[in-house]
């Protein structure tokens, strides 16, 4: 899944992929285990209610690697084609 990530376009951040949910181009959420549940169940609650898979990663780190981002990130999301 994580590979996924690394080679489609995507959205990297709880805000934007909050405000790409609201406008139906994510097919998948992908959400950093060790990351704040505060900062992450309004997003994965969000996905639940439009039916948008959620699949969990271990760390901030690891997500934000397969982001190709330098720092960790808490959630992303790939774009609908």
């Amino acid at each position: 899944m994580l590979r996924e990530l690394m080679n489609c376009p995507r959205v990297v951040g709880v805000k934007q992929l909050r405000k790409a949910i609201g406008k139906d181009e994510i097919r998948r959420v992908f959400l950093a285990d060790d990351a704040d549940p505060a900062v992450t169940e309004p997003v994965e609650i969000l996905a639940g209610s439009r039916g948008i898979p959620v699949t969990r990663v271990p760390t901030m780190k690891e997500l934000g690697q397969a982001c190709g981002i330098a720092v960790g990130a808490a959630a992303a999301g790939l774009l609908k084609p």
